[in-house]
């Protein structure tokens, strides 16, 4: 792949993160605004409150709820669920039409050819997983056979979008024990050629982060349940 090629990748990799994932985190902080939004355990609340800002204000209980979904599961949700989004936009140059396969490439350190199923991070997977990608890389198999394809199960991976080796959980390590799993740095390496991809695709997601200040709309959003929490009693 030449600079050219990444750029674009890049390119495209902030356009996705601004549209599906910095839109959809601030239409989810805004519904924050109502109590509805939360599973309160009235014995925690003012503890956690005290914990994080030293005082059970509404305000604090508000913060002790907000903040872990706007800094936490929300965004890890959205973009764990844009994942195949990203593979058919982002890297819509490696699309497979094989079922079960997102991305095929030529790899830049072994140059094999690669039939890889993307997942976002290295604890994105449960147990069920194991046995779909298993079954996946079987029909690939059998076709190969088939097609006298010639296809190594080295060929045959699971590339993980960002993490390392020592973060990849138990399901993964499971998974490797049969096929390579190849996550973060060494996974971008291998798909653009260029050892520094990773870092620059942090970097091009960093920059739609400074796009997309939202202290603002979050000291409002806090405010707002706070005032609600003061009228329900809390």
């Amino acid at each position: 792949m030449d600079e050219q090629q990444q750029k674009e990748i890049l390119v495209k990799a902030k356009d996705f993160f601004r549209e599906r994932i910095a839109k959809n985190h601030i239409k989810n902080t805004i519904k924050l605004k109502s109590l509805e939004e939360f599973n309160i355990n009235p014995f925690l609340i003012k503890y956690l409150a005290n914990y994080l800002c030293g005082n059970s204000s509404h305000k604090s209980i508000a913060k002790a709820l907000i903040y872990p979904r706007v800094l936490g599961t929300s965004i890890t949700t959205s973009f764990g669920q844009n994942i195949q989004y990203f593979c058919s936009n982002v890297l819509s140059g490696f699309g497979s039409a094989i079922p079960g396969i997102d991305i095929e490439f030529k790899d830049a350190i072994d140059n094999r050819h690669k039939y890889c199923q993307i997942k976002a991070g290295p604890n994105t997977i449960n147990k069920d997983d194991i046995e779909t990608v298993f079954g996946h890389f079987k029909a690939v198999r059998n076709l190969a056979r088939t097609n006298h394809l010639n296809i190594d199960i080295d060929d045959l991976i699971v590339g993980v979008l960002y993490g390392t080796p020592e973060e990849l959980s138990t399901h993964y390590q499971r998974i490797n024990d049969e096929y390579p799993v190849i996550i973060g740095q060494e996974f971008w390496h291998r798909l653009t050629g260029s050892k520094n991809f990773y870092f620059d695709l942090i970097q091009a997601f960093g920059e739609v982060a400074v796009e997309t200040n939202a202290a603002d709309l979050l000291d409002k959003v806090i405010n707002e349940l706070a005032s609600e929490l003061k009228r329900q009693g809390y």
